[in-house]
Formats: structure tokens, C-alpha cells, sequence
């Protein structure tokens, strides 16, 4: 009786390897790939439903380290693949993996699904498990595990050459700048000075604002106050209008400004340099609103003639003197530092290629 049941089963899984069970345009197919392993070997059961497309398929939640039935365990349960079928079908597939530690005929039951809101399944299957045969008459036949390979791979072989590696590329890196900086007339190492512009209107306002801060206009000492501001605004002028301001007289000054047209408030600078002018060299005893007056007038004057340009920033790359570039006895010493680094070089790379090589073979 229990041979006439497993040769039942048996046939079921023969027969079912491709069951169809049919409604109208929905087709379901339950097959597995085989009929039997071994133990600890899978299995993989798929489940195909055609149906009218756009239909709602539902499969059942089979997850992962459950049992489909006793013994046999469910490994993975893959996702839906959707595929287009021809006359307006759809095709859903869904792969379950399947293994088994027992020795048995496992009958696997027709799995259900819903479409569209109705019950339909395959036909059943049956998968054998059967164990490894074992010679137990010759028991020295058996052999204990073997011990666990050494990791061939060991960094304390490999560290030198990727040191050894390293100091190779430098090296390179080193014989390319210095046959660059050769080629192109350049200095070994190159000190770029960056030197930012500003414009006359802004130094000279800033010093205006020092001199304020200082509280120099409310000193007794006139003298200091009205020097630093004529000192400003003819570093000013000498700027903005490119003339000797510096090294000229207040009188020279504004007929300097007269001649090249500068007309913009020249009565006040004029006023403006000879009140500077009798205080330091009169000894001339100004009013304290006098003084705030007449650096009232420079901060105008400098505003009506400033010019709207930007700071600026200026690289100064340092060149070779003449001296330099015909100095034989510098391009000897480059030629030779390239040439020892470039062989130096070469001997390296050869023996890193010969190490690798051993450690490969």
C-alpha cells in the first residue's frame, strides 16, 4: 500500500510537470524544474498565470525559512514578473525555491491564487528527496576535513613594492617638473606674490576714517591733524590725476587741477590747503567747526572725482635674471639631477616588476 501511494505521487509529479488549470482566459500553470535531488539540494517551483491584462493577480505570502508543507522549506520566494502576452494577455510569473533535509516524497500541494476577486490553482506536485549513498563497510575510506587554506595573499610581502610603488611615481612626478621648469627658462621653485590694488578713493577715505577715529580734528595739536590730511589728499590726487602732488605746493596743486580741467570744488580745496599752509608754517590757530569743515570738504572732493573701479588682485610670477638664464653651471645641475632620477627610476620599476613577478610565480 505504501509503494502504490508513492508510485501515485510519483506519477502526479511526471503528469504535472506541466498541469494547467483553465477558466475562461485564465490559464494557471504550477511545474517544478525537478522531480527529485538530494539533500540540502533546491528546488524551484513556478507558478505561471496567464490572464486577460490589467487583471489583479494576488499570491499567497510565501516567505522565506517557512514550510510549504513538513520538511520541505521555502529558501526564497522571488518577485511578480509581469510580461505581455499576445491577444490582450498578461503573463505573471512567481519562482519559489524549495529544499529538503529529510529523505521522503513530498507531495506538494495546488497553490491558490486570486484573480479578480476568484480562486484558482494548479494541480498538485510531488518532489523526492534522497540522501548520499554511504559506504559504511569501509569506514577508512573516510577522511577528516581539511585544514583551512592560508590566504595567499600577504600584505607583509606586498608592502614593499607599494611603498617602493609610491616612491616611483615622485620620483616621475619629480623628473617631469624639473624638465619643464628646464625647457621653459623657470626657477625651481616659483614664489607667486599676489598684490591686491586698490583704488586711490578708497585708501584715501579709509585714512580719512583713521584720522576721525583718532579724533585727531578735535586736538590741540592742528599742526599733526591738518598734515595727515593734506598728505592724504595729495596722495590722492597723485593717483587718481597721475601728477607729483606729493612733491608740489598747495598753490601748484589746484593750478595743476585748473589746467586739466578739474573744476569740482577746487574754491574749497584751495581754502582747504591754505588753512593747512598758515597752520603749519603761521602757527595759525583754527576753530574746532573749522576743522570739521574743511574734512567735510575732502571727503566731497574725493567723492566727486573718485572713479567706480573694483579692487583687483595682481599674481607676480618671479622670473630668471639674465645672469640666471645664462648661468651654464644651473642647467648642468638640473640636466644631472634628471638624468640620476630618471635612472634611478628605471632600476626601480625593473625591480618592482621582477619582485611581482616571483611573488605571481
Amino acid at each position: 500500500m505504501h509503494v502504490w501511494i508513492k508510485s501515485f505521487l510519483l506519477s502526479i509529479a511526471l503528469i504535472g510537470l506541466f498541469p494547467v488549470s483553465t477558466f475562461g482566459q485564465v490559464q494557471v500553470v504550477q511545474k517544478i524544474d525537478s522531480i527529485s535531488i538530494l539533500i540540502g539540494e533546491q528546488a524551484h517551483l513556478t507558478i505561471d498565470i496567464t490572464a486577460p491584462r490589467g487583471s489583479k493577480v494576488t499570491f499567497p505570502k510565501l516567505m522565506s525559512a517557512k514550510q510549504i508543507v513538513p520538511g520541505l522549506e521555502i529558501i526564497e520566494s522571488s518577485p511578480v514578473v509581469l510580461t505581455d502576452a499576445d491577444d490582450n494577455q498578461s503573463k505573471y510569473s512567481k519562482t519559489i525555491t524549495l529544499t529538503a533535509f529529510s529523505e521522503k516524497l513530498y507531495a506538494i500541494p495546488a497553490i491558490k491564487v486570486l484573480i479578480n476577486g476568484k480562486n484558482f490553482q494548479g494541480n498538485p506536485l510531488a518532489l523526492k528527496v534522497l540522501t548520499i549513498d554511504v559506504d559504511t563497510l569501509h569506514p577508512n575510506k573516510f577522511y577528516p576535513p581539511k585544514d583551512v587554506q592560508s590566504n595567499p595573499f600577504l600584505w607583509s610581502e606586498w608592502a614593499p613594492l607599494f611603498f617602493l610603488s609610491i616612491l616611483l611615481l615622485l620620483l616621475c612626478i619629480s623628473a617631469i617638473y624639473l624638465y619643464v621648469r628646464l625647457k621653459q627658462n623657470k626657477p625651481i621653485i616659483t614664489k607667486i606674490r599676489i598684490i591686491k590694488h586698490i583704488p586711490p578713493h578708497q585708501k584715501a577715505l579709509h585714512e580719512i576714517e583713521k584720522i576721525k577715529s583718532d579724533k585727531m580734528d578735535i586736538s590741540e595739536n592742528t599742526k599733526e591733524y591738518y598734515t595727515k590730511l593734506t598728505d592724504t589728499l595729495r596722495l590722492y590726487i597723485q593717483e587718481r590725476f597721475g601728477f607729483s602732488a606729493m612733491e608740489m605746493t598747495s598753490s601748484e596743486i589746484i593750478s595743476k587741477l585748473r589746467d586739466n580741467g578739474d573744476q569740482v570744488m577746487l574754491n574749497e580745496l584751495h581754502n582747504l590747503f591754505e588753512t593747512a599752509d598758515l597752520v603749519k608754517f603761521a602757527k595759525y590757530s583754527t576753530l574746532i567747526n573749522e576743522n570739521d569743515l574743511n574734512l567735510v570738504n575732502a571727503v566731497n572732493f574725493i567723492d566727486s572725482t573718485k572713479q567706480n573701479i573694483e579692487p583687483k588682485e595682481e599674481r607676480i610670477v618671479p622670473q630668471l635674471t639674465e645672469n640666471e638664464l645664462e648661468s651654464k653651471k644651473q642647467r648642468v645641475i638640473i640636466k644631472t639631477t634628471i638624468s640620476v632620477v630618471i635612472g634611478f627610476a628605471a632600476i626601480l620599476f625593473g625591480y618592482i616588476m621582477y619582485a611581482i613577478y616571483q611573488l605571481i610565480g
